[in-house]
């Protein structure tokens, strides 16, 4: 039996929210509603956040309630405190993405919070869901190192997810924001968690910072992790992580699987449409490999001298 893969895309979220422009608000809907129809597991909307802190997703609201739900596609947001968990729950969202460092500096920097003080707001965010069905996922950043601070120890992420799981997180994703973990790491990290904590979701979440997004993709599926996110034509990065870049690409991870013969669920060809969209979207040109290079099966004609 083909082994299934649950591909979810975080483009309108990790990837607009450090765009140099604002994407108007229909066109975040039209996006989202064309990446419904690809078989994507789930789709990553945008971030209920301050409009000061990422003026790009201040139309969180209106994209959240324009957007067509496809039945069996989770739509996921990005909430930082309780006020945003109250808005997403407003807009009735299938899930909410709490994020976390797993390093102090990193911490601080990108949230005004130590990791203890992260943990102790989770608390509190969760306690406001009680008693609805919203899946509760925690981004766990710089899982794989610290751009400020080197190396975090698998001891440390090993409690980490004890705590997540002990508060009531039921989903966990391992982030590697600045695209500094290796193959071997992964594995590592990943296999543990999967062994550990058997009931807990675990995400992977790489970025492509140093060439080994989706050599880290592959290790990870070999160490038992089915959800990768992704984020269409590779847009994306922490706006602060020093050196940050896109995440892996969506389209180059699902060609990748497929050509092993997994199953992604992913219609790659509509993916591919959506992605041709991107570059005119957000006024550049985007990293995904497979939209410039075509999929691995496509033919040339052969040179003319050789047709005679």
């Amino acid at each position: 039996m083909t082994k299934r893969l649950y591909i979810q895309d975080v483009a309108t979220r990790d990837g607009f929210q450090i765009e140099a422009n604002f994407i108007p608000t229909e066109d975040k809907i039209a996006l989202i509603d064309r990446l419904s129809e690809t078989g994507l597991a789930k789709i990553e909307v945008t971030s209920f956040t301050s409009p000061k802190a990422i003026p790009n997703l201040r139309d969180a609201e209106e994209v959240m309630r324009g957007i067509r739900r496809v039945p069996g596609v989770v739509y996921t947001v990005l909430v930082p405190n309780v006020k945003g968990c109250e808005r997403a729950l407003a807009c009735d969202v299938d899930e909410v993405n709490l994020v976390m460092s797993a390093s102090d500096t990193h911490g601080l920097a990108n949230l005004r919070m130590t990791p203890e003080q992260s943990l102790l707001q989770f608390g509190e965010i969760i306690e406001v869901t009680r008693g609805t069905d919203v899946f509760i996922n925690a981004s766990l950043s710089t899982a794989f190192g610290c751009p400020f601070e080197g190396e975090v120890s698998d001891t440390r992420i090993h409690e980490l997810i004890q705590r997540l799981v002990e508060i009531g997180v039921q989903g966990i994703t391992l982030c590697d924001t600045t695209g500094m973990a290796d193959p071997a790491q992964v594995e590592r990290l990943c296999r543990h968690a999967k062994n550990h904590w058997p009931d807990a979701v675990f995400t992977a979440h790489f970025h492509n910072t140093r060439g080994m997004g989706l050599a880290n993709a592959l290790a990870a599926l070999n160490a038992g992790i089915d959800r990768f996110d992704a984020s269409l034509g590779g847009l994306g990065g922490c706006p602060y992580a020093p050196g940050a870049s896109g995440n892996i690409c969506t389209e180059d991870l699902v060609h990748m699987f497929q050509r092993m013969g997994l199953d992604t669920g992913v219609d790659l060809d509509r993916l591919l449409q959506c992605a041709a969209s991107l570059p005119e979207l957000v006024g550049h040109e985007v990293p995904g490999a497979v939209l410039k290079a075509g999929k691995a099966d496509r033919r040339y004609p052969k040179p003319k001298w050789m047709e005679v």
